[in-house]
């Protein structure tokens, strides 16, 4: 498949966003359970509204992957059938609900606002959720097609989260900043684990159609001489990344050592500083966007057996 940017930045940006706000969410949750309301109201203002921010800007790119942005309310409208519409639904309903809990927070409603933050985490759960299933439903693309899509989503979206979390906390509420970094190379271990094993299903992949049985020819060997076109297409560009293995490759290495280990051993050595912490949440974000990108350039369209003398 041929990666969107616009896509890429968009999952990577509101997965990063709703792990910020579940960290967030579990260190006021731990304080209500203590009896205790010790957040630094500038962190948990700082927290909204950066988790705001990378959901909202997420959104933004997104519309660059509309042919008329204009119509982008319709696509709300299959949400009985359609995972998309579904994540439609439940983005600005999570952006409203952390607005909410953010808004309480500040007015001192400490039990509205743990309300909100539980809603705003259930709408989380359920973003991801859609998310990861658009990709994960569809069964002609088995990479794709395996829970672990929506792990991944899940645990890197959160460990990016905590991450930024990490950074915010050194700045405005030092006493966080060891838990969040902790939990951040916990996460980040369990999602670069799944990933992982996600690479190495996808490498036992076999293709379970055929030149053969495409065109329902039962010969040994078919050898396509013409695409069927004299010039590209909308198949061709679309359904294909049209880069090199080399550059395929290399953008898989380079997401196997930016993603986790380059960020864990930052993460280790920070202790509470802010800029070590910060530069983690960058270099960790520039492997979510190679890995994302290589996580579409891995899928295997079947329609590519076709178009095998361009892909």
């Amino acid at each position: 498949m041929r990666p969107a940017w616009s896509v890429i930045i968009f999952t990577t940006l509101a997965g990063a966003g709703q792990g910020l706000l579940l960290a967030l969410f579990a260190a006021d949750a731990y304080d209500a359970a203590r009896g205790q309301a010790s957040l630094a109201p500038q962190f948990v203002a700082a927290a909204v509204a950066a988790s705001l921010a990378l959901v909202g800007g997420g959104l933004l790119a997104s519309f660059f992957h509309l042919g008329h942005p204009e119509r982008a309310w319709r696509s709300a409208a299959m949400w009985r059938t359609s995972w998309l519409s579904r994540e439609v639904i439940a983005l600005p309903l999570f952006m409203a609900l952390v607005a909410a809990y953010g808004a309480m927070h500040w007015l001192g409603r400490l039990q509205g606002a743990l309300v909100a933050g539980a809603l705003a985490v259930l709408a989380c759960v359920v973003l991801f959720a859609c998310t990861g299933m658009i990709y994960a439903c569809l069964k002609f693309l088995q990479e794709w097609h395996t829970p672990l899509t929506v792990a991944n989503f899940v645990l890197l979206g959160s460990a990016s989260g905590l991450t930024a979390a990490a950074a915010l906390a050194a700045w405005l509420h030092p006493v966080l900043a060891f838990p969040y970094a902790a939990a951040a190379l916990i996460v980040g271990a369990l999602g670069y684990l799944t990933r992982l094993a996600s690479l190495a299903r996808n490498a036992g992949l076999r293709p379970k159609s055929t030149l053969a049985t495409a065109i329902g020819v039962k010969h040994p060997k078919i050898v396509q001489i013409a695409q069927g076109a004299m010039g590209g297409s909308f198949n061709t560009r679309e359904f294909f990344h049209g880069r090199s293995r080399e550059v395929v490759r290399a953008m898989r290495w380079t997401f196997l050592a930016l993603m986790f280990p380059l960020p864990a051993l930052m993460l280790l050595a920070a202790g509470d500083s802010i800029w070590v912490l910060g530069a983690a949440f960058l270099i960790q974000y520039a492997g979510l966007l190679a890995e994302r990108w290589y996580f579409f350039a891995e899928a295997k369209h079947p329609q590519n057996l076709y178009y095998q003398a361009i892909s």
